[in-house]
């Protein structure tokens, strides 16, 4: 079951204006690639076409000295290819695992005293997170990202589940420093974290719900992707089919082309038109 759907290819672009990817290679051809990945309209060619810079990526990383923003940039590529282009199960676990890899290697030669943080026990990744100031808002959303994403494609493994909690302590205090950052994207990754499970087993529905509307405020109400993820993981948890027959429409009604949102919002006409068919038989 993939627990987030496709919230990676958005989160893909946050450090959209940090994206130098080496040294010969400038910040402003990161720029315009991800520029170019973010408006295009068939999600066919982009998944054919990732894999190339995540190798090139992946060269750059090797062996030289670290750079945060390219690691980071390599993390949250990882993690848009896992979640939303990879059906195999084991290969998007793979990815990833790589994508969380890369996100510990930035924090690690950002902050060294949060190195192995994922292993800690909650309480101490809280303290650590705290620790964060306004100069790590775009790594710790980094981190806390690539989190989400590897508990995303580990979703049969409770251990997996349990580190929840974690995820959501680092992309709350992004939130807590710059609840602009992203758009909304930070936003959208705590609602559907906070509806994930029923209430009597620790959901927070009424958490998500305000995470969400946040989530399209920020966003302008153009990145379809939230509805989407809204009808999923909290009309459906709550039982309101109202409220997911509406946001399913709103998706369906909307133009997908937005400045840097059309990809994000083409997939999100696919889930819409899906999550319309598989409704009349959830509720």
């Amino acid at each position: 079951m993939r627990l987030f759907w496709v919230i990676p290819v958005a989160a893909l672009f946050v450090l959209n204006g940090c994206a130098t990817i080496g040294d010969s290679i400038g910040r402003k051809f990161g720029q315009q690639l991800s520029g170019g990945i973010l408006n295009h309209d068939d999600p066919e060619t982009v998944a054919e076409g990732l894999p190339a810079y995540l190798l090139l990526l992946d060269g750059l990383n090797r062996g030289a000295k670290p750079s945060v923003e390219r690691l980071c940039l390599a993390a949250e590529l990882y993690s848009a290819y896992a979640g939303s282009f990879v059906a195999d199960p084991a290969r998007a676990q793979r990815l990833s695992q790589r994508s969380f890899d890369y996100a510990e290697r930035a924090l690690c030669a950002a902050r060294p005293q949060d190195c192995g943080l994922r292993e800690r026990p909650f309480d101490q990744v809280g303290v650590a997170a705290a620790a964060w100031q306004a100069r790590d808002v775009a790594l710790g959303y980094c981190y806390g990202a690539a989190w989400a994403g590897w508990i995303q494609t580990h979703a049969e493994d409770w251990s997996a589940i349990a580190a929840i909690p974690k995820a959501r302590a680092a992309l709350e205090r992004v939130v807590a420093l710059d609840p602009a950052h992203g758009g909304g994207q930070v936003q959208l990754y705590l609602g559907v974290m906070n509806s994930l499970l029923p209430p009597a087993v620790g959901g927070k529905p009424e958490i998500a719900k305000a995470y969400f509307d946040e989530a399209l405020q920020r966003s302008g109400g153009r990145n379809q992707m939230v509805r989407v993820l809204y009808a999923r993981h909290y009309a459906r948890l709550v039982f309101d089919q109202e409220l997911h027959d509406r946001l399913l429409a709103e998706v369906l009604a909307a133009d997908p082309q937005a400045p840097d949102l059309t990809l994000i919002n083409a997939l999100a006409r696919r889930q819409a038109e899906a999550l319309q068919v598989s409704g009349k038989d959830y509720f």
